[in-house]
């Protein structure tokens, strides 16, 4: 694309609307605009300062198209780092083709997906990763998500990489400098400051790292996987949390089938529930799928729930003082304390590093003694009761304690995106090279070769180093206005 001419696009979404924003970038934005635009003021807008807003009337000839508001943005003090003009219409969808189509006329071209963004990329107004926290920020759905769009916009992510590749590249030229008097067997860079540096970024490099993994799940809404025996109530807690009638509640066992997922928000944190099909031996062949996508579901989950029927545990000789209260059915189809204990510690045994809540559903059904001889029996066991809501929100709570927002709260740079994480990989796999070359008392022509490695990758980060694959990359992902 070219990246000296006028561009144009809607900046609010598609449709009707109270209004919409139509935004003109380029050298020549307030020179396009300037003559269809009649002010009320009878100004003349190439005469207006910047950072100022204008009334007036968007005509095409001798037709008005709309009354507008006129903002006037002169470059390098705007978004692009260029000439811009942001026109307030009427919310109509012709109108706004009507306004776009007459700019067009007027030597505007569309502009590409991410254009303005990537223009204010190119003429320095932020680096990179400021620029990908952009299209983070538009997508942002809860606290939290919004919370780290924003801390890496402001540039806290930049400014800490930013530091670091400036000490190294420091360190850097002094032991470039070295080579140019090898001769002379001179040493320029103090190698026990350089172990300090090196040992210091790779704290801090394994800490951004670490990060990624709460920061990638706290983006995209924590996977939460309800698994339990068919007709326990899986559905029924989905449609508590969710708080709407989000899947289907019957009486007749293997009513879900398949897998059903919906996000909430909770405390700010983004959670995606998956109601899954229920556990168990059958011979139904759709039955049979959905209980394999259930394993899948679990596989794919940060935290797995398991849910048992409370009111339907059967009475055994060992344990008859469950049922005290209860309305148990003894028909033989339902299970005793030991199997439930048994499903549970196979899933344990299967995803040990998943955390697993267990819940016993329906609780409502059994007097507070059953319930107290239940808890004696299962470890960190939770009572709810779906239906009625009793424990809904204790659950909730429970969710969030599992993922540590400590460094949300403290404003610690936390990473989200992909393509930093692996550029923070191979950066650390660098600088573990230049640490074991200064241990084994490497020459600095050798040394200069890993840390020059290093900087690329600091670099490609931040945008110092970059290509038009990488950007193509990039800015294709954004909407098109932004």
């Amino acid at each position: 694309m070219k990246l000296n001419d006028n561009i144009v696009a809607l900046a609010t979404p598609s449709g009707a609307g109270a209004i919409a924003v139509i935004r003109v970038s380029g050298p020549d934005a307030i020179e396009l605009v300037a003559p269809i635009f009649k002010a009320k003021s009878r100004k003349d807008l190439r005469e207006q300062p910047s950072h100022t807003l204008h009334l007036g009337n968007i005509i095409d000839g001798e037709r008005i198209l709309d009354e507008v508001l006129v903002s006037v943005f002169h470059g390098p003090k705007s978004y692009t780092g260029e000439n811009t003009i942001e026109i307030s219409c009427h919310g109509s969808p012709y109108i706004q083709q009507e306004i776009i189509q007459l700019l067009i006329r007027k030597g505007c071209r569309s502009a590409e997906a991410g254009e303005f963004t990537l223009r204010a990329f190119l003429n320095g107004k932020m680096d990179l990763s400021q620029a990908e926290a952009v299209a983070d920020l538009i997508s942002s759905e809860n606290q939290a998500s919004h919370q780290m769009a924003m801390q890496q916009m402001r540039g806290g992510f930049s400014n800490e990489i930013q530091k670091l590749r400036q000490e190294l590249l420091n360190f850097a030229s002094l032991i470039e400098l070295e080579l140019d008097f090898a001769e002379e067997d001179v040493e320029f860079a103090n190698r026990d400051q350089f172990k300090d540096l090196v040992s210091r970024i790779q704290h801090v490099l394994k800490r951004l790292i670490d990060s990624f993994a709460v920061g990638n799940v706290l983006k995209n809404g924590i996977p939460v996987a309800i698994v339990g025996e068919p007709n326990v109530g899986k559905s029924t807690l989905l449609n508590a949390l969710l708080n709407e009638e989000r899947a289907i509640v019957s009486e007749i066992a293997g009513t879900t089938r398949d897998t059903i997922e919906d996000e909430i928000s909770i405390g700010g944190v983004g959670f995606r529930f998956i109601d899954t099909a229920g556990i168990r031996e059958t011979e139904d062949v759709v039955e049979s799928i959905g209980i394999k996508r259930t394993f899948e579901k679990i596989s794919q989950a940060q935290v797995v729930l398991y849910l048992f029927d409370a009111s339907r545990l059967s009475t055994s000789d060992r344990h008859p003082e469950l049922v005290s209260g209860s309305s148990t059915s003894e028909d033989g189809n339902s299970p005793t304390l030991d199997q439930v204990k048994l499903e549970i510690e196979k899933i344990r045994n299967q995803f040990p590093q998943k955390p697993l809540v267990i819940l016993a559903n329906k609780v409502d059904k059994l007097s507070r003694e059953a319930r107290a001889n239940l808890k004696s029996h299962i470890s960190d066991l939770n009572t709810i009761s779906a239906k009625s809501g009793e424990g809904v929100e204790d659950l909730q709570q429970k969710l969030l304690q599992f993922f540590n927002t400590g460094e949300l709260r403290n404003n610690n740079t936390i990473v989200t995106n992909t393509r930093h994480y692996n550029a923070l990989l191979s950066a650390l796999e660098e600088i573990n090279k230049v640490q074991e070359g200064l241990n084994n008392n490497l020459s600095g022509d050798l040394l200069a070769i890993d840390i020059r490695e290093a900087l690329h990758y600091f670099g490609e980060i931040t945008g110092e180093i970059t290509n038009d694959d990488l950007l193509g990359n990039i800015f294709a992902n954004f909407c098109i206005g932004k």
